[in-house]
């Protein structure tokens, strides 16, 4: 099960906050900032899978089964300025979690044409009708780029950018790795 999906700009400012577990608002604000100063200090040669920090790891009090639906794994992928980050349970499979936030930057990138962190900023109602195709209660329920983007856009959930702006976008970052 997926517990959160975050976004951070390199600064660590939250550009996207998705809990699909309840969580104190406390607790989730400390977690933010544990989250993003791991993954930021990680060189860019290390993998993309790291365990979770203690705030929510789970304690040994608790037995197995619920050690199986206790958030775990954090997997992120970092493209141009932009993290994005996924907490999950260590029944999910970190590979295709990388492929969940490849395919949620896809998206974005075709929706926004050539998407940049402004467009995430004053269009964040786009981000979550993207993740809200994507996941639901913390569950994967598609992960098709057309079926995605096409169900986006049936609901008229994208804004539309003036014809004549040009900026330097996150696509130009996907295929260059980090």
């Amino acid at each position: 099960m997926i517990n959160a999906v975050l976004v951070f700009n390199n600064n660590g400012q939250p550009r996207l906050t998705k809990f699909y577990t309840q969580l104190d608002t406390a607790v989730q604000q400390r977690l933010l900032s544990e989250i993003f100063t791991l993954v930021a200090a990680r060189p860019p040669s290390s993998c993309n899978f790291l365990p979770l920090p203690p705030l929510l790891a789970p304690s040994s009090r608790s037995t197995s089964t619920e050690h199986n639906d206790a958030p775990s794994l954090v997997t992120y992928r970092h493209y141009a300025t932009l993290y994005f980050i996924v907490i999950s349970t260590s029944t999910e499979s970190p590979l295709a979690l990388l492929d969940l936030v490849q395919v949620y930057v896809e998206a974005l990138d075709r929706l926004f044409e050539n998407v940049c962190e402004l467009d995430l900023i004053f269009n964040f109602e786009t981000l979550h009708a993207v993740l809200a195709e994507m996941i639901v209660g913390g569950v994967v329920v598609e992960t098709g780029l057309e079926r995605v983007v096409e169900g986006v856009r049936a609901q008229g959930r994208v804004a539309k950018r003036p014809v004549n702006e040009t900026r330097s976008g996150l696509s130009q970052g996907i295929w260059a790795g980090r």
